[in-house]
């Protein structure tokens, strides 16, 4: 058996998910539009979520069985990506988390002005959709409704938006664990969870892998969440790429509010390892990305 190199098989996958977003990403939208939406997109971040569908497309099989199947997952990989982003570029607005620093640059308010970052995320956001339903392809039209409905569930009120409404309301509040929980796997977990069930759809995969994927998607999710708090009291600005420091500051709930450092640390480990367990299970053979996916989550220092 080859040994999975996920340094390797990351490289080539952010490559093509930059190489993707740069074509797509227009630059010639109006008014400076096209400026503000690829600064707030290229050029920086992770790429968790398009790495997960790409990961999850993969441990389905479908980059060997059709050529329509690996177009769909990296449509659906920017297309989350795009969605990410605008959600950064809202969050960090003064309305919300009135922040100056993401990714290691000035937030797109700081850049382009209130008025300017509000369009870019709205025209991320609405690009995401145009991605997922291009004209002339030969992804299936049932495949890409598919994909526009698990990224608006993920997104909206009973997801990314609705967590985010919860977050804003919560500060200064205190709130149970489950609570917490129910929030993040809201704001968070939301889009993590949808990234693998978006290349499981791309993939055409069955129930079984579908709910295996879920499964491990949702404690994913959470984890990623988990360590975000950690982080935030334990790495420096200059590491994280945004301001450390700002749940305490803001008062916000978190993890290791209510757990300590060391309990946090351990719920990180036990949830990244139900997410391993949930691809132990799944009978996919093709999990090494997912499975490496969710040892960076655990071990990120940024």
């Amino acid at each position: 058996m080859n040994s999975f190199d996920m340094n390797d098989w990351s490289r080539r996958q952010l490559l093509a998910v930059e190489q993707a977003l740069t074509a797509w990403v227009p630059a010639d939208a109006p008014a400076g539009l096209g400026e503000a939406m690829r600064y707030a997109v290229l050029d920086g971040g992770k790429r968790l979520r398009p790495l997960l569908v790409l990961a999850s497309l993969e441990a389905c099989g479908a980059q060997a069985v059709s050529a329509w199947m690996s177009e769909a997952g990296m449509r659906a990989a920017c297309a989350i990506e795009l969605i990410h982003a605008y959600s950064l570029v809202h969050d960090d607005m003064p309305c919300m988390d009135n922040d100056v620093l993401r990714r290691g640059k000035p937030t797109v308010h700081v850049k382009y002005g209130q008025a300017g970052a509000l369009l870019a995320g709205d025209a991320l956001q609405t690009l995401a959709f145009e991605l997922l339903t291009p004209d002339h392809s030969d992804i299936p039209a049932p495949v890409q409704a598919r994909l526009c409905n698990l990224l608006a569930r993920g997104a909206g009120h009973a997801g990314m938006a609705g967590g985010q409404a919860i977050d804003l309301a919560s500060v200064g509040e205190q709130l149970s664990l489950q609570q917490l929980r129910q929030m993040h796997r809201c704001k968070t977990g939301a889009l993590l969870e949808t990234s693998v069930q978006m290349g499981a759809v791309a993939a055409q995969a069955d129930a079984k892998a579908m709910q295996a994927l879920l499964s491990y998607g949702q404690a994913l999710g959470v984890a990623f969440q988990v360590v975000d708090d950690i982080l935030d009291v334990t790495a420096d600005t200059a590491v994280l790429g945004k301001t450390a420091g700002k749940d305490a500051d803001n008062n916000k709930p978190t993890y290791v509010s209510l757990l300590g450092l060391d309990g946090a640390k351990k719920e990180a480990a036990a949830l990244a390892q139900q997410a391993q367990q949930a691809l132990a299970d799944s009978g996919l053979v093709q999990t090494q990305a997912l499975q490496a996916l969710a040892d960076w989550v655990l071990q990120r220092q940024h």
